[in-house]
């Protein structure tokens, strides 16, 4: 199942490194809905270089996967970023459309041709 979600970047964290060898970095971003949602990821090993290109404020699409764990009777959730894609910027709202002209103009008897 594929997870994704559009926001704007709000926060990228330094990249945090262990002696085994495991990377990661975390970022969060700002949903863009009626009620905004601050949502936090974290991308793994190669897939934090994907975080270099980007920048606070940056629009973007998270593909990501759900992880959960056990540890110690405590559950966990991490939310996996696998893929970050720039996307342009919200589309503006449309224009309302306008309404019709509805003030009318009396008929002449020329415009009259009903036949009743």
């Amino acid at each position: 199942m594929e997870l994704k979600v559009q926001g704007r970047i709000k926060v990228i964290n330094d990249l945090q490194t262990w002696d085994s060898g495991f990377s990661k970095r975390e970022f969060v971003i700002t949903t863009q809905e009626q009620y905004p949602q601050d949502v936090k990821f974290e991308a793994i090993k190669d897939k934090a270089a994907q975080l270099d290109t980007l920048n606070v404020g940056d629009d973007i699409e998270v593909s990501f996967n759900l992880r959960g764990n056990e540890y110690n009777g405590k559950y966990y959730v991490n939310l996996q970023a696998w893929k970050l894609a720039k996307s342009g910027a919200p589309a503006a709202a449309a224009p309302a459309p306008t309404a019709p002209d509805t003030t009318l103009e009396p008929m002449t008897e020329a415009e009259d041709d009903l036949p009743f």
